[in-house]
């Protein structure tokens, strides 16, 4: 009987700080969108390719373009009600077998004056992103050529 109590107490608790937590969502705008970095032990067409697959495969924006000369993939803007996302990543060689990613996910609300840059994702979905990017490069690894 006590544990229900408990595990009922927690659950309230738990609902009310996500609920409070949630109107923060979007809230916050900044100038600039997020850069979160990532090493992998690949070459760069290969997470060039990857990246792109995600991108598409996870609709992050329409439109995806792999640049394999400067080394980036970009996309276009998404739109979803007031909102839309796009994504960008640059590869940069950082020695014979390891890449840096540099990620960037832009969202923007639409509001009376125009697009404002908004924070949707926070770190750990950054961190995410970069697990099913991971996948993905062995996914494109394991492709015969």
């Amino acid at each position: 009987m006590i544990n229900k109590k408990f595990l009922l107490l927690f659950a309230l608790v738990l609902l009310i700080s996500l609920v409070s937590c949630v109107n923060q969502l979007g809230k916050t705008v900044i100038s600039k969108p997020d850069e979160y970095t990532h090493v992998y032990e690949a070459k760069e067409t290969i997470i060039l390719k990857a990246i792109a697959g995600v991108f598409r495969e996870k609709n992050i924006g329409a439109n995806v373009i792999i640049d394999q000369k400067n080394h980036w993939v970009d996309s276009d803007y998404v739109v979803s009600g007031d909102w839309r996302t796009k994504a960008n990543a640059r590869v940069k060689r950082l020695n014979w077998k390891e890449c840096e990613v540099i990620l960037a996910v832009t969202t923007e609300k639409k509001t009376e004056t125009g697009w404002e840059r908004r924070r949707l994702l926070e770190k750990e979905q950054y961190y995410s992103f970069f697990r099913v990017i991971d996948l993905k490069i062995y996914e494109e690894m394991s492709k015969i050529e």
